[in-house]
């Protein structure tokens, strides 16, 4: 869905970062021009592929369709999915993304371990939108 955020398939599919080569802060989204850490004062940013596994956070259900540029086929009925907030692994940053479709807020628990997946967030005759999407470890689609 958006160019560099993520990279790789199947069990190589990570996403992206930045970390800051002053502090050694990382980022998610990535960042281009300079860190966000406001006790720095640098600006060279490497990328970095992230923990594929963390821990859920937080979590909820959308039960509306999002706006633009949230990308839906507003002529098909809508589908609620869950939304985890992850805090990664060795970053211990926390990243936002869906569930795999199937898994539902009456499966997920706090402290609840999760990995990176790539996912379909629409797709119509002409494109596939990418995505990624959290899947609980002991959960296989």
């Amino acid at each position: 869905m958006v160019d560099g955020w993520f990279a790789g398939t199947g069990d190589d599919f990570r996403l992206l970062g930045t970390r800051c080569a002053a502090c050694g802060s990382v980022f998610f989204p990535r960042e281009e021009a300079y860190c966000r850490n406001p006790g720095c004062s640098g600006g060279d940013l490497d990328e970095v592929p992230l923990s594929r596994r963390g821990r859920v956070w937080s979590f909820t259900d959308s039960r509306y369709r999002p706006p633009s540029p949230y990308v839906s086929n507003p002529e098909l009925p809508w589908e609620p999915y869950a939304l985890i907030a992850v805090e990664l692994e060795a970053e211990r940053i926390v990243v936002l993304g869906q569930a795999v479709p199937g898994v539902t807020v009456a499966d997920l628990a706090a402290g609840m371990e999760v990995e990176v997946v790539p996912g379909v967030l629409h797709e119509d005759a002409e494109t596939t939108w990418t995505t990624w999407h959290w899947r609980p470890t002991g959960v296989r689609a």
